[in-house]
C-alpha cells in the first residue's frame, strides 16, 4: 500500500483522488459508512461474553436498542466531536466490526479511538488495519496530534493489536476494575502524530 500524501501537500487533482481513495483502505479492510442492515450485527456482538468482558466496566444484560443508537451516533458524522465507521474486508465487502473517533478535542488536538469486531474475526490482522485506518484519518482529515485508548491489562491480544499499530503503553490506572473476583488495571496506550509519521 502506497503512503498517503497529507492534504495540504496535494498539488493536483490525481493526488487529490488518490488521496482520497487511500485514506478508507487498508491492506484488509476498507472503512465506510454505517448501514441499517450493520446494527443488529453491533448490537448482537456488543452483548457477546467474549466483547463484553473487554469493552465494558461491568458485565451486565441491557435491553436492546442502545448499542444501535450508541453506534449511530457515533456515525452521524455531523461534525468531528466523534467519527465513526463500519469495517468491512476488501474482497468480499462483508461487515467485520465498528472503529470510532470520539472526545475530540480541538484545542488539544485529540480524540479516544475504540474499535469492536465480531469475534469470528478476531485474530486474523482485520482489527491491527482498522486501527491503522483509524489512526490515519485521526492525523491527516482531523488534524489530531494525540490518539489515545484504554483497555483492560488483561486484553493481551488488544493490547498486541494496538502496538502492531503504533500505540505505545503511557501508564496504568492500578486495580482500575474489578472482573472475575479480582482486581485489574486499565492500561493507556497512546501514538502521536510525529511518531506516527516516523513509522513510514
Amino acid at each position: 500500500m502506497a503512503p498517503v500524501t497529507p492534504f495540504n501537500q496535494l498539488s493536483n487533482v490525481e493526488q487529490a483522488e488518490e488521496y482520497a481513495d487511500n485514506l478508507f483502505t487498508g491492506r484488509h479492510v476498507r472503512l465506510r459508512p454505517l448501514q441499517q442492515e450493520d446494527l443488529p450485527y453491533l448490537e448482537q456482538w456488543w452483548f457477546d461474553p467474549s466483547i463484553v468482558v473487554l469493552q465494558n466496566h461491568t458485565v451486565l444484560p441491557r435491553p436492546e436498542g442502545g448499542v444501535s443508537e450508541q453506534f449511530a451516533l457515533w456515525s452521524a458524522n455531523k461534525d468531528t466531536d466523534a467519527v465513526g465507521f463500519s469495517i468491512e474486508l476488501l474482497e468480499t465487502e462483508e461487515f467485520v466490526g465498528h472503529v470510532t473517533l470520539f472526545g475530540r478535542n480541538s484545542i488539544n488536538q485529540s480524540a479516544t479511538l475504540a474499535i469492536v469486531l465480531g469475534p469470528e474475526f478476531h485474530g486474523r490482522g482485520y482489527g491491527s488495519d482498522a486501527v491503522r485506518l483509524g489512526i490515519k484519518y485521526g492525523f491527516l482529515q482531523l488534524g489530531l496530534n494525540r490518539i489515545e485508548l484504554q483497555t483492560w491489562a488483561f486484553n493481551t491480544r488488544g493490547i498486541a493489536s494496538y502496538t502492531k499499530a503504533g500505540f505505545v503503553e503511557e501508564g496504568r490506572r492500578r486495580e482500575a476494575v474489578f472482573f472475575n473476583g479480582r482486581r485489574h488495571d486499565e492500561v493507556i496506550m497512546a501514538i502521536l502524530k510525529e511518531e506516527w509519521a516516523g513509522r513510514g
